[in-house]
């Protein structure tokens, strides 16, 4: 039986061509011509003037939050369902995450909760789209010009998806994307920090590289780490990008495909296929187990695991962290809807490898499992 894994990526456009490219010329490290290349056509393609490509998306929201100056004492608003990356690029900083539960049908942030947390100590709203969806925007604008709060985007899911029919990533003071493997444009590692703001993108240049002196190379007024992007990594993100099109309707040809194949199993909940703002680009295929179901999402992990499929849990929320537990923040905190899909959620195989006999193989061991036990 071979082994269907959860993501594995399309790797076969140009990406050998441009790596090639890299070696034989030798240029290899952060100074190759294929980071500008990648920074100016990854920005034209989410509407902004300017990209800072940097090592990860961690890496990338670490630099956003730095560079719109949060710091000791202040406050973000972010959702307590999502990546602990979004919490540690606040609480590194010496700034406190203050979180708001997650809408039950698009997964996303419940923007309904976020004016009820605003204090005179909230400096900004990271918005975190996830599995998908976008999270609705206008509200969260409207938000942030009445308080005068910046906004971080965190696009890290959103390759090639639109808010009514304006690109994910052009929101907000500062947006952030990430290109692990899973992502619809990967280059192994990597993330990019995007925005229309010169002084912050000068400002995220100078953070991704130690904060070098521009006029002395090796004396240096602030702190920060090595964040470089090689051209090594450029060059697959930019091959990746050529196809991005393509990619965006391969993710939601597998998302058709799934929803046909599953909506017939009960005491599950599939993706919303669709919002009045946007339609969904499956990042990847999420499944959620009904609240009764004796199963949970590590159960169905470990069942789909002995079949040959390869799945990941959903994030686990914010408030449960061990780590921030330990530390005694976010002591009593409940957030119902978060906790349930932190639980019950769980995706399947959907990389843009996946071939059409591997999804009717993982559609028929759900089948298989759910039949059985749920």
């Amino acid at each position: 039986m071979s082994f269907i894994p959860v993501n594995e990526p399309l790797l076969n456009g140009n990406e050998k061509k441009y790596l090639c490219e890299c070696i034989d010329t030798g240029w290899i490290s952060s100074e190759g011509p294929f980071v500008k290349q990648f920074e100016e056509r990854m920005s034209d393609a989410v509407g902004r003037k300017y990209g800072i490509a940097v090592s990860n998306g961690t890496a990338a929201l670490e630099v956003a939050m730095q560079a719109i100056g949060i710091g000791e004492g202040d406050e973000v608003i972010m959702p307590t369902f999502t990546i602990i990356s979004c919490a540690m690029a606040v609480t590194k900083l010496g700034a406190k995450p203050v979180l708001v539960d997650s809408d039950p049908d698009t997964w996303n942030m419940n923007i309904d909760e976020i004016e009820t947390k605003i204090t005179p100590k909230t400096k900004a709203i990271l918005v975190v789209h996830l599995y998908g969806l976008p999270v609705e925007m206008d509200s969260v604008l409207e938000l942030a010009r009445k308080y005068d709060l910046k906004i971080v985007e965190d696009a890290a899911e959103m390759h090639g998806q639109t808010y009514k029919g304006r690109p994910c990533g052009s929101f907000g003071d500062i947006s952030t994307f990430s290109f692990y493997p899973n992502k619809h444009i990967t280059t192994g590692e990597g993330g990019m920090v995007v925005t229309d703001d010169e002084s912050l993108a000068e400002k995220c240049r100078m953070l991704r590289n130690l904060c070098f002196r521009k006029d002395i190379r090796y004396v240096h007024d602030e702190i920060s780490d090595n964040y470089r992007f090689t051209n090594l990594q450029a060059a697959v993100g930019l091959a990746q990008l050529e196809r991005l099109n393509e990619f965006v309707e391969k993710k939601r040809e597998i998302g058709r495909f799934y929803t046909e194949a599953l909506s017939d199993i009960e005491g599950i909940r599939l993706p919303v296929p669709k919002t009045e703002y946007a339609d969904n680009i499956y990042w990847v295929y999420g499944i959620v187990l009904d609240k009764d179901s004796k199963l949970s999402n590590q159960d169905m992990t470990k069942l789909l695991a002995e079949e040959g499929i390869g799945t990941r849990t959903f994030f686990w929320c914010m408030h449960e962290q061990p780590v921030y537990q330990k530390q005694g923040m976010f002591e009593g905190e409940r957030y119902q809807n978060a906790e349930y899909l932190a639980r019950k959620g769980f995706y399947i195989p959907s990389g843009l490898a996946l071939t059409k006999e591997q999804m009717q193989t993982v559609s028929d061991k759900i089948h298989k499992i759910l039949g059985d036990k749920n």
